[in-house]
């Protein structure tokens, strides 16, 4: 191998060197750059000649050149954050004699969405010849919204006669309700649920670069298309999150694409015909935006063909129990351990507060009590101070004992009717007749 090389220009050494890899770099031992290629550079915005020489992680955010160094093991297929985007990298380290002298970088894909289309690809071929994929990103299916009461039963009997379509569904909801698993489970349900699911949330990229990140770009002078969120869900479903966040000026170009079945890259002026069923979330009104000025009338009545407004979590509290159990197993599965029970004082915070953070603020709250606990009981101590703030609140609002005494029985009863279902052994407890048991338990509305 090293004849073939010796006869190599060191003109041709450096072409291969150059285009071998999209981006890549090669640090010496003490993780100062020895090579970076050029296109790396032009999109770190600096020069090779200002790069080469410097410590690595001064030019590369977020990069793990140094650790694999140290540690001598290659990190292959490893998500790098960088300028606001998810790339896929692989660093190698460089051993000569049984020596770390350095270490070799490159990127794999520069786009995570492109990532992801790949790879729902060959995990569809694995599944023909029945294999699994281990990195295969988690779905969610209907099944996975937890919940009984009148309003969640509703939505989903709703998500069951329309996935099969390709109508426009407009998700209404606060944050933390779980918008993007009816989404997700509405993609699911329908016909293009092997075909890519593409997700963007508005509110999350800067108004500057939304464009382009949802309708490509093209470079003309490197004769470069770098594909958008829309092209990427062609066939499948593209779920914008956060809509009413998107400039006016986008909604029209969005409202075309939606009409004419086809979009227009940044610096292009050729169309390409795309069939994308298009979703929709927000945590706003979109009436009030419209009212506003600040959201298109014509794209609103394109977008919400179905309206599913999910309630918040302080409207549908007799989900709560199924919600909060699920949480508690999930958590304690990862955690590692055996076994862990709500105290009742605890779940007496949790019930009596008004969550404004929804669902996501009880998942986070529970997982955080798991890790937390020290022993088999999750005490209130344990609980964010905000809840324990909240619980004081509560109790002073009472203006005599009377009103004390009737919460306190409405919430022992309420409790004991999540762990017993057997109305004699609760009003034995309870020290009651069944009649009387019966009566507070109309009276209380439980």
């Amino acid at each position: 191998m090293n004849s073939v090389f010796q006869h190599l220009p060191e003109s041709v050494l450096t072409q291969i060197l150059e285009n071998a890899f999209q981006w890549f770099v090669v640090v010496d031992k003490d993780a100062r750059i020895l090579y970076i290629n050029e296109d790396y550079c032009e999109f770190l915005e600096v020069s090779r000649t200002q790069a080469i020489g410097q410590p690595v992680e001064e030019v590369i955010e977020n990069t793990k050149m140094h650790e694999v160094i140290k540690s001598g093991l290659a990190d292959v297929a490893s998500p790098h954050y960088i300028k606001g985007t998810y790339m896929l990298a692989n660093r190698v380290p460089l051993i000569v004699d049984g020596e770390i002298v350095g270490a070799f970088g490159s990127v794999v894909f520069r786009d995570m969405t492109d990532w992801k289309k790949l790879s729902s690809h060959v995990r569809t071929t694995m599944d023909k010849i029945q294999m699994t994929s281990d990195n295969s990103e988690p779905k969610s299916y209907l099944e996975d919204i937890k919940g009984s009461s009148k309003a969640i039963r509703s939505i989903k009997e709703t998500i069951q006669m329309i996935a099969p379509s390709d109508l426009s569904v407009l998700i209404e909801g606060e944050s933390g309700t779980g918008k993007e698993l009816f989404a997700q489970s509405i993609h699911e349900q329908s016909d293009r649920t092997d075909l890519p699911f593409v997700k963007i949330n508005c509110a999350a990229i800067p108004a500057e670069l939304l464009e382009e990140e949802i309708f490509g770009s093209y470079d003309e002078s490197k004769n470069i298309l770098r594909k958008g969120r829309f092209e990427l869900a062609d066939k499948g479903t593209l779920f914008i999150d956060e809509i009413g966040a998107m400039p006016l000026t986008i909604q029209a170009k969005l409202l075309r694409a939606i009409q004419e079945g086809e979009i227009e890259p940044i610096g292009s002026h050729i169309s390409t015909q795309v069939s994308v069923r298009i979703l929709a979330a927000t945590n706003r009104p979109i009436e009030h935006l419209i009212e506003q000025g600040k959201f298109r009338e014509d794209l609103y009545y394109r977008i919400q063909t179905i309206t599913l407004r999910i309630p918040p979590l302080r409207e549908r509290m007799e989900d709560f129990t199924e919600l909060a159990n699920t949480f508690l197993q999930q958590y304690i599965l990862k955690a590692g351990k055996r076994r862990l029970v709500l105290a009742s004082k605890t779940r007496e915070y949790l019930q009596s507060y008004h969550w404004p953070g929804n669902v996501r603020e009880l998942q986070n709250v529970i997982q955080a009590a798991v890790y937390l606990a020290e022993d088999e009981i999750i005490e209130p101590s344990v609980l964010p101070e905000q809840l324990k703030l909240a619980r004081r609140k509560s109790l002073n609002q009472f203006v005599n004992l009377q009103d004390a005494i009737e919460d306190l029985e409405r919430t022992m009863i309420q409790e004991l009717l999540v762990d017993e279902k057997d109305k004699r052994v609760i009003a034995k407890q309870l020290g009651l007749s069944r009649s009387t048991l019966y009566e507070k338990i109309k009276k209380h509305n439980l």
